[in-house]
Order: C-alpha cells, then structure tokens, then sequence
C-alpha cells in the first residue's frame, strides 16, 4: 500500500471555521453563541453523506450536520485503516453543511470513508459509510453516467411512485462516476402538493423546506437543494458513486444571463445577479465541489471561484466540465450576433486544456447541446442561433475552439449534455456544415433525470456545424408528458482496457436504448 502522505498534503476543508480566506469568502459574520444550559443532543446526518471530484489522486467528501459541530473523516482502504481526519466545525453560516477535499491518494484503489460530526460538548455523532474509487493511471477500464434536470415542471418527489426512480437505475449500472450536467434543481418552479396531468392522473409530490414557491432568498435556494436529497434513491446513488456537479440556468432561473432583470411578477426579487449570487452559494454549499471554487469576490461575501474545470479519470479519459452561464453575454436577439457563451478566459483554457490532455478521450461536459435551437425565439439561450450558414452569433467562439483542436490534431474529443428533456446522438461532420475547419466528433444528450419529457428538435437542428441524428427519443405525443410516462433518459460510458469508448444511451428504467462503441484513433 503506498503512504498516502502527510496530514497538510491529504486534507483541506470547507465548512465554518475552516481557512480564513475560504469563511470570509464563504459565510461572513460571527455565529450566534448557544443559550447557557442548552441541553446538546447526539448529532445527526439530516441529508446524507456523499462524495465528488474523484480524480487519479484526489475527492471531496461532504455531508450537513443537525447542528453545530466539528466534521470527522474516518478512511480506510482494503479494509484497513489509513487516517481519522478533523474536518471544519459548522454552523449556521454554511447551512451546517461541510467537505473535506482529500489529496495524496492512490489511483485505481477503492477507499471507504466514514463520515460524522461531534457536537461543540464532544459526543459523537451518527456515521454514514461513503465508498469511491480513484480514477486507475494506465490502461484500465473507468465509467461514468451523466444525465440533468431534476424535480422540474412541478414534477418532484412522489413517493406514490418510488420516489425519483431513475437515480436507481443509474445506481443500478454500477458507474465510477456520476456527471449531474445541471439543472440540479429547478429554482423557478413551483412544486404543489399536487396536480393532475393531461392524461388525467394527479401527480402527487412530497412538499417541503419551501419548494411550493419560486426561491428568492438564500434559504429558499437552501431548501430547495435540500429537497432533492430527501430521496432515498438519491441518497443511496450518492454513498456508493462520487458526483461531478454543473453549474445551469435552474439553479438560480430559467435561462438566466449575467445583468438580466425578470419581467415575473411571481419575483420580488428580479435582479438575476442577486439572485444568481444566492443560487450559487446555496449550490456550493451543497455539491461536493472542489474546495478551490470557494474564493472571495469584491466584498459581497458569497463564494464566487471558477467552476469550470478538468477531472483527470486515467490514461483513457479526462472529464472537461464548462460553465456555460457564468461568462455568456445576453440573450436577446437584438445583441446576440456580439455576444459569447464561454467567454475569452475558458474558451482560450477549453481551448489549450484540450490540446494538452494525453487521454485518449477529452469528454466534455456541456450545460446545452451545441446545435438544438432554443424553444423561444425570441431567448436565444444556446451556442446556436438557428441559423445554417457560417458562424455567427455565439458560434465563432466554439469555431475557433474546433479549428484550434483541428490544427494541433486532437483526437477522441465527445460532447455530453442534458438541458433539452430528450435523448440523442448527434455526429458532427465538415462535409455536411457550412463551416468546414475542423474534425469529426460526437454529442450525446441525455436527461431528464425526473421532469417533464420534451418534444424532440430533431428536425430544427443548426447546421453551422453539420450535425446528424443518428439516434434520438423524446415526448412524442401530443400531451405533455410526465416521469410517470418513463420517457426519462440517462446514457453511460466506459472504456475499456484497450481505449475503445463504449456509449450507451438509457432509459429511466435502466433498459438500453442505443450503442455505440467508438475505437480510439
């Protein structure tokens, strides 16, 4: 067994109380003491614990308190004891939720770790097993799923159906990781007690921490990410699989831009900036992000690091997530023909990570598929602008990422994505696009998770780029459809041993629909 390393190179936390840097970033303000004579009780884990940003070497681990406390790991590999780690002490400032970001550890290996938190009187709290698997360095097989959209359109957690199903049947295929592409919740919409659907049944949703209203102030987005791991599914899927975390528009509202003001009256607050401010820090304090997300901006108080980011998975795929949110400019068709998605500073790094990478795969992990058209003509929220001749609007950018790959020979590049309710294979090719300078690929879009099932676009895509749909299935009926339907979508990858990529594309049942396997150049 290699020496995992010291203490400093093995453990960095987040959480209250943990740097100085990361609180003032994070959570400003002194907590309130206890009243004298509180009477202190045996801390629990009110949502789980789970685990994320697994990479060849690295995790964060995380998890939310019943109180005030101080968060503990307990690690151990091949059922041997590595290290018992002190965690950051939480408290009401992170919403009692905390992480620990572990470094230093061997690839390829299984670890277990054991998380809890003890109370400011030094009890012991409930513990919670958290398993995972660093990524292997040389030519061994590695998965991972990816889906999106979770509790949208109304449709949130019935447990008269089982709850959200679908996490299962991802759970099911045994992944090494799991990529939530975004729309990790859904902000904007309300979740009712219940309704009745077009095909005349009533869906009928467990109601809590505020979800029946539209999220505003921080708490509401707290709830709201609370929600969702209320699920048993969700939880289980979360103990036994480390999640990779997107950043999307639901997560503060839908399609959302930087300096944006709603016209919704459903909004006292419609400012988006403010909004999306508190969206995101509700959305950090929840996911187990890496700890370097949590960096200060201006004085605001609310954790603002860049969350675009690479994770390593071996010497067949290296994981590139965007934030396609954060940078764009507006959505209005009036100054869209100006205006970028990625912005200069992750473009030029997609663009030079990508080129850099020896993976066999460089699997990018988009918020939106590059060439469906958004539903509204007038909010064009995509890279695309439904417009086949060559580049406008946003598309120069993610020209010159492709011309820029084309020219330094990248191979093995694959787009995932969620974002449109439907599932699809679409190939990229310069013989059918109107713009020509770069080389085959493939997006693969999959989702939802467990919202409503959209019509399919196969007819509308953009040809800027000369996509083909070689597989698609969505909603096509003539009624809106529900997760009860099962049309909800997940897709899979693995390589193996040798490099060839493996697709498939699934069912919220779990049952296959469409394969593909693709051999490494």
């Amino acid at each position: 067994m290699p020496h995992v390393g010291r203490r400093s190179a093995l453990f960095a936390g987040v959480g209250v109380g943990a740097t100085p840097g990361l609180l003032a970033a994070g959570w400003p303000g002194r907590a309130p003491g206890h009243a004298p004579g509180q009477v202190r009780q045996r801390l629990s884990l009110t949502h789980g614990a789970r685990s994320g940003e697994v990479t060849t070497d690295s995790a964060v681990l995380w998890a939310r308190s019943s109180g005030r406390g101080r968060m503990s790991v307990r690690l151990e590999s091949n059922g041997r004891e590595l290290r018992s780690l002190r965690g950051p002490r939480v408290d009401e400032r992170s919403d009692l939720t905390g992480r620990v970001q572990l470094r230093g550890l061997a690839p390829g290996r299984r670890y277990d770790a054991t998380v809890s938190f003890t109370g400011d009187d030094g009890v012991a709290g409930q513990t919670e097993r958290v398993s995972f698997s660093t990524a292997p360095v040389h030519a061994a097989p590695t998965s991972l799923v990816w889906s999106g959209d979770t509790c949208g359109q109304g449709f949130g957690i019935n447990e008269e159906l089982g709850g959200l199903t679908t996490y299962a049947a991802i759970h099911r295929t045994r992944p090494d990781l799991f990529v939530h592409c975004g729309d990790t919740i859904y902000a904007d919409l309300e979740i009712p007690a219940s309704f009745q659907e077009e095909s005349g049944h009533v869906w009928r949703n467990l109601v809590s921490d505020g979800v029946e209203k539209v999220s505003e102030t921080l708490e509401e987005f707290r709830g709201r990410q609370r929600y969702v791991l209320q699920d048993e599914n969700v939880r289980a899927l979360y103990t036994d699989v480390p999640t990779i975390a997107q950043w999307d528009d639901h997560e503060t509202c839908n399609n959302w831009y930087p300096g944006e003001v709603l016209d919704d009256d459903r909004y006292t607050e419609r400012r988006c900036d403010v909004l999306a401010a508190r969206g995101r820090r509700a959305w950090q304090e929840y996911m187990p992000v890496p700890v370097s997300t949590f960096v200060e901006r201006g004085g605001d108080g609310y954790a603002s690091g860049r969350i675009y980011r690479k994770v390593p998975r071996g010497q067949h795929l290296d994981l590139f997530v965007l934030d396609m949110r954060s940078y764009r400019g507006t959505n209005d068709t009036s100054t869209h023909a100006s205006q970028g998605i990625l912005g200069p500073a992750q473009e030029k790094w997609l663009t030079e990570s990508v080129i850099a990478s020896r993976a066999t795969w460089k699997v990018i992990s988009a918020d939106l598929p590059l060439s469906i058209p958004s539903t509204h003509a007038d909010d064009l929220d995509g890279p695309s602008n439904g417009d086949d001749g060559p580049p406008t609007g946003r598309e120069p950018e993610l020209a010159r990422i492709l011309s820029a790959w084309k020219r330094a020979g990248v191979t093995g590049v694959v787009f995932i994505t969620a974002d449109v309710h439907y599932t699809a294979a679409h190939h990229y090719a310069p013989d059918r696009a109107s713009f020509s300078d770069f080389d085959p690929f493939w997006e693969f879009v999959s989702g939802p998770l467990a919202a409503e099932t959209f019509p399919r676009k196969d007819g509308l895509l953009d040809q800027t780029f000369g996509p083909e749909v070689v597989f698609s299935k969505g909603n096509d009926t003539d009624l809106r459809q529900s997760p009860r339907d099962g049309n909800q979508f997940f897709g899979h990858l693995e390589t193996d041993p040798a490099g060839a990529l493996t697709v498939t594309l699934h069912e919220g049942s779990g049952a296959a629909l469409w394969q593909r396997t693709l051999e490494p150049a």
